[in-house]
């Protein structure tokens, strides 16, 4: 061990941007699961069927997956903003061995057992693929929805390490899992860090499409593609009901914060699960992904007519919305009650739901606003991750 201790000296960590999360209330519904079909059982040598019929990335944009003579090559094209080369992972099955040159790859021995997570957005796929009961650590239980998860960690079954920024290495150690997985850069010599860039993916399909990746080291990769195929269909279905839509509802996204409102990008997440939700956002000229800085009287004089307002923060009703500043009462939106928030299921810390499985949900998402926009062809869907503030 002091050996092993000794290999580990040096961690280098560099910090990339973070999803914010509002505080509120606990419910206790269990996510949205595609049960798994009885086409690929557990006992069934999935990844026997993957080398037949390999398993194709068709949203994500980010990452690769490559079918080689004896082992799996998972790409992380773009692991970081600005990042100029990839990261490698080469998947090898346990108690064999490759001839080939691997170059850089990190070396991943498959199925692993034991999984650290980092973000609670892999909890979902994890226990999609039924492999929840693999995580042996995560960061901080304080901004995870999954109830069993958050159990875990209160009983000591799971482990929680700190942020990167308070590592706590001595424990990793001990737990000696067989995967840390971040989406930030944690240069850990000796230990198994992957970095997953799903947050990078602006298509809610492609971020939903990483649960392959995660699935891969499980060697599970098919029977997540089975769940992965099954939403798509779902998501479309749910699209073809709002495709032919010409009078469509107007909406804007988010609050001011100090006199500037931060308004998405017309080809961000939020602004392509608008679209698809047949909904025109005021917004959808901005370039770019990222939030732009908007002054607070041009958003009032475009958006103050608008049919709909979505996504205001940490605000639980219209009157905390005034409370944080009273020219909210001014948009339409709010004096007809059509202020909608994606924040129906949240834990008194303030860990939303929406951001956890919501993210391998994009179908379920997108059936809420639709729900919101068109309740007369959402066919009496019930708003999951959405509530409207009285």
């Amino acid at each position: 061990m002091k050996k092993f201790l000794t290999l580990l000296t040096t961690l280098i960590i560099i910090v990339l941007p973070a999803c914010q999360v509002p505080a509120g209330v606990v419910p206790a519904e269990p996510y949205p699961i595609v049960e798994q079909s009885d086409a690929y059982p557990v006992e069934e040598p999935v990844q026997n069927t993957a080398e037949l019929n390999p398993v194709t990335i068709d949203y994500a944009k980010n990452f690769t997956l490559d079918y080689k003579d004896g082992y799996k090559l998972l790409t992380v094209t773009l692991p970081w903003l600005g990042a100029t080369e990839a990261l490698e992972y080469a998947l090898v099955p346990k108690g064999t061995q490759v001839n080939a040159d691997l170059g850089n790859a990190v070396v991943i021995h498959t199925p692993i057992d034991s999984f650290v997570s980092l973000s609670s957005t892999y909890l979902p796929f994890l226990e999609q693929i039924d492999e929840l009961d693999s995580l042996v650590a995560v960061d901080t239980a304080d901004y995870i929805y999954n109830a069993d998860v958050r159990s875990w960690v209160e009983n000591g079954r799971v482990a929680t390490i700190g942020s990167v920024a308070t590592f706590d290495l001595e424990t990793v150690v001990e737990l000696a899992p067989d995967l840390i997985m971040t989406s930030v850069t944690l240069e850990q010599a000796g230990l198994p860090v992957v970095i997953n860039s799903d947050y990078l993916e602006q298509d809610p399909l492609g971020r939903a499409e990483w649960g392959k990746f995660i699935a891969a080291f499980y060697e599970k990769e098919v029977e997540a593609d089975q769940i992965f195929d099954a939403m798509v269909a779902k998501y479309e279905e749910a699209k073809a009901l709002v495709a032919d839509r010409t009078d469509k509802a107007t909406v804007f996204l988010n609050t001011a914060y100090e006199g500037t409102w931060y308004m998405p990008g017309g080809e961000s997440f939020a602004a392509i699960l608008l679209r698809d939700a047949g909904a025109d956002y005021l917004w959808s000229d901005l370039e770019g992904t990222g939030a732009m800085p908007i002054d607070f009287e041009v958003v009032v004089e475009r958006a103050k007519d608008a049919d709909f307002w979505l996504n205001v923060g940490f605000a639980s009703d219209l009157a905390g919305l005034t409370g944080m500043d009273p020219r909210y009462a001014d948009f339409r939106a709010f004096q007809e009650g059509n202020v909608f928030n994606n924040n129906a299921r949240i834990t008194e810390m303030g860990g939303t739901d929406y951001y956890e499985s919501g993210i391998a949900n994009p179908d379920v998402v997108l059936m809420d606003l639709i729900a919101i926009f068109y309740p007369d062809l959402a066919g009496g869907h019930e708003l999951f991750y959405y509530r409207q503030l009285e």
